[in-house]
């Protein structure tokens, strides 16, 4: 026997760490969707968690340029000066939040923040506090860690935020962070300052709790919304909260891969610690774009928030016709979180019971070929994710399809 055979018949066990972790439902069920597309259905799409715009043409010519003059190296370790800066100055123009450049740090997008965050944080139980609805890498970056995610449930009444009581509830000696995402994926919900008081006040009484705070979709807010990052709200937090943000969402930048984040000075050093032995610097070339995306103009922004309020309200309205599915409107983000309670019991055409979201969900895909997520991906159930970061004309097939399968139910 060689050794490839007895490498096969040993077989692989993985670390322990990841034993219970798999790959994002979301990755799995866009996978899915793919693959039937491949053979020729005509599925529509609506799990992916990326605006449809394309980079703005200013933000690319800076690349190009960055390229032309050689900016091809090794950087900074978590950041160049000039992006460092650009970061500064929009905490300081956006947010009224004054980060030093040692306060700043850039990764390779926003989840390697999270990830650095944690490595550098969390020893073996630490508790991390996360509301669910939750974007799923929340809880399996901290699982991977070494810490024990709380998952609180906030549910639509409740307008899927987190409560002082539920809070104050929750910690114990052993919380380390409460983590929370505002506009939030996948729910869309957000805070507002009458909002994050209540949460902000529970903190002051228990200083051994930090704050981390993803502002990722800060820019993408409906119908007047103020959107404020508790940092502003309440200086006196700052000493322990990691505010972070990114290029994402906003700027259509998702394969740039560059996010950042502004805390303590000795926060910020324990992280980089963790990236110098992970990847190292960010992209230089991403990295000069993003310069330009945070100093460049940002009057498209407001465009590109009008065309996803057309969407949303379109996405809502028709969710909200459908017997059996409720549809909260969302402050923010791109996405919708529809209850699907009144359907979970019936029976599709062929027969299959749905028993959760998750059921509906498959029946979406299989039936009516519409992808979307099911709630308990995202920790809390009878819901499903839309994404309408896609055409007006497939938003409305989509609906009309989902509309359609619902009626088949029996």
């Amino acid at each position: 026997m060689d050794s490839h055979s007895k490498t096969e018949e040993a077989g692989f066990t993985p670390a322990s760490r990841i034993a219970a972790i798999g790959v994002s439902k979301i990755l799995q069920i866009g996978a899915r969707a793919s693959a039937m597309k491949k053979d020729g259905l005509p599925v529509i799409i609506l799990g992916a968690g990326e605006p449809d715009f394309d980079t703005p043409d200013n933000v690319k010519e800076a690349a190009k340029a960055a390229i032309d003059r050689g900016e091809t190296k090794y950087t900074a370790l978590d950041g160049t000066p000039d992006l460092k800066k650009a970061i500064a100055e929009k905490f300081r123009r956006e947010n009224n939040v004054d980060y030093a450049l040692d306060e700043i740090t850039v990764a390779t997008g926003a989840k390697q923040i999270l990830f650095n965050a944690f490595m550098a944080t969390i020893d073996p139980c630490d508790e991390v506090i996360i509301p669910t609805p939750y974007w799923t890498s929340y809880s399996d970056i901290v699982e991977i860690c070494g810490g024990v995610p709380v998952l609180i449930p906030c549910d639509a009444e409740a307008g899927f935020r987190l409560k002082a009581d539920q809070l104050e509830k929750a910690i114990t000696p052993k919380t380390r962070w409460v983590l929370l995402n505002s506009p939030s994926n996948p729910s869309g919900a957000a805070y507002s300052e009458a909002d994050y008081r209540p949460l902000i006040d529970v903190l002051l009484r228990h200083p051994h709790v930090w704050l981390m705070v993803d502002d990722m979709y800060e820019h993408i807010v409906y119908d007047g919304f103020q959107f404020v990052t508790p940092v502003a709200i309440e200086p006196r937090l700052k000493s322990r909260t990691l505010t972070i943000n990114g290029v994402s969402k906003a700027y259509a930048m998702t394969g740039w891969r560059i996010g950042y984040a502004g805390g303590p000075k000795a926060l910020i050093k324990a992280m980089a610690v963790i990236q110098s032995q992970a990847t190292s610097c960010p992209s230089s070339v991403s990295q000069a774009a993003s310069v330009e995306a945070l100093n460049g103009p940002q009057d498209f922004l407001k465009d590109r928030q009008a065309s996803f309020k057309h969407r949303r309200d379109l996405v809502v309205s028709a969710l909200n016709a459908i017997p059996g599915l409720t549809c909260r409107t969302p402050e923010g983000a791109f996405y919708t979180f529809s209850g699907c309670a009144g359907v979970i019991g019936k029976v599709t055409p062929r027969g299959k019971r749905i028993e959760a979201d998750s059921d509906f969900t498959d029946y979406l895909l299989e039936d009516a070929h519409v992808a979307v997520v099911p709630g308990s991906a995202f920790g809390l159930s009878p819901f499903f994710r839309i994404s309408y970061a896609t055409s007006e004309a497939e938003l409305t097939e989509a609906l009309k399809r989902i509309a359609d399968a619902c009626a088949k139910l029996a």
